[in-house]
């Protein structure tokens, strides 16, 4: 029944036990694959269920080095009693903070080519036929203002702030601002986006110890985490903020994982404070995490929804053209900036889910969470959900 491949290359590794529970859940496939690694040495053992009994049992092996052979024991496969299920697994590899940062830096650096060349694309195709390009009117506001932050230094790390959601001088202010709304104060758990203005307000949540649900950046490596104060040590409270932090010390959530948001909090590149109307970097993920959260029933159209800007990216009031606003976008209820607090009173609809219509191949091939959910989907409905172009 149990068959080993073995590949030993050091003598550190003295002895190993595993102890592995397998719940009939599990013993309904065939095979099942167990892979141990613990420093160089490696085992995979490949067990085959298809003549055990539909039940639980436990799979125990010891593993000890003499030079460098890797010697077996005998495996022992017994029935587990009902209330014993224990798994002993080797200690997780490190978190690499470094390759970590260098590799989502390096995605973030290709996403915003791609934006800058399509934006090239879109210039000129409306230079040469004005009114070709849906969206233009978008990225004309956000270069300007991207533009305006540059020119009058308002823009802080990481710039050029052109295709991110700006950093702004006294960013921590408006998160300051944003925490002394009675909304922020009531809430428990609070989303905020992982950019860099928002950071002191990912602070804010956990020095004031609510719970704090935060997407992977751009959804490329995951779904959401979820921490709190307990999640990591004190003295790493800094790092625990960041987008590597998250990754290191967050819990990642399922989309089957029920949970309550009471506030979202998003960044934007400009805002119109007379209609709510927001504008992000134009990748569109502010609005993909929002419409997940809606399909998973953890927010609905009441759960408030603030940005953090600095005052230059509030709009003159009625600058955007709400019948130009799209059914996917998410309009703001508060503004918070270092200096003031606008609330919108939005009458914009929110989305009211995942919009499949609106996805393209080329995105959903992005975000490995909605390609799972796609395909989960599909084969409950039994046929194809809509795509976009």
């Amino acid at each position: 029944i149990v068959s080993l491949i073995y590949d030993c290359r050091t003598t550190k590794f003295e002895y190993f036990l595993q102890l592995v529970t397998l719940p009939r859940s599990i013993l309904r496939h065939t095979k099942l694959l167990m892979y141990y690694r613990l420093a160089q040495t490696q085992a995979l053992v490949q067990l085959d269920t298809s003549a055990l009994p539909s039940t639980s049992y436990r799979i125990a092996c010891t593993f000890k080095t003499r030079g460098d052979r890797l010697h077996v024991q005998p495996f022992h496969l017994y029935r587990s009693k009902p209330k014993v299920r224990t798994m002993l697994q080797a200690a997780p590899k490190p978190f690499d903070v470094n390759s970590y940062n260098t590799e989502r830096l390096r995605l973030d650096e290709q996403a915003r080519d791609g934006m800058r060349a399509q934006l090239a694309r879109d210039e000129a195709s409306e230079r040469s036929l004005p009114g070709s390009v849906a969206g233009a009117w978008k990225w004309a506001l956000r270069k300007q203002i991207w533009d305006f932050m540059e020119a009058t230094d308002i823009a802080r790390f990481p710039r050029p702030v052109h295709h991110r959601i700006p950093n702004f001088v006294n960013a921590d202010m408006a998160a300051q601002r944003l925490a002394n709304l009675p909304e922020f104060k009531s809430a428990q758990v609070v989303k905020v986006n992982p950019d860099t203005p928002q950071k002191m307000v990912r602070q804010l949540v956990l020095i004031w110890d609510k719970v704090l649900l935060t997407p992977q950046p751009r959804l490329r490596t995951g779904f959401f985490s979820r921490l709190s104060r307990s999640s990591f040590p004190p003295e790493d409270f800094n790092e625990a903020c960041t987008s590597a932090g998250v990754a290191k010390y967050g819990e990642p959530l399922s989309l089957d994982t029920k949970i309550k948001v009471d506030l979202i909090v998003v960044g934007s590149s400009c805002v119109d404070p007379a209609s709510g109307a927001r504008l992000g970097k134009g990748e569109g993920f502010a609005e993909l995490e929002y419409g997940i959260l809606r399909w998973m029933g953890a927010i609905d159209e009441n759960t408030l929804v603030v940005t953090t800007v600095h005052d230059c990216q509030v709009l003159e009031p009625g600058t955007i053209d709400v019948s130009k606003m799209l059914e996917h976008d998410v309009p703001v209820d508060v503004i918070v900036t270092p200096t003031q607090v606008i609330r919108t009173n939005t009458t914009l609809p929110k989305p009211g889910g995942i919009l499949w219509h609106k996805l393209s191949p080329q995105k959903l091939g992005q975000i490995r969470v909605l390609q799972q959910l796609k395909e989960r989907l599909e084969r409950e409905m039994g046929s194809k959900l809509p795509t976009g172009e």
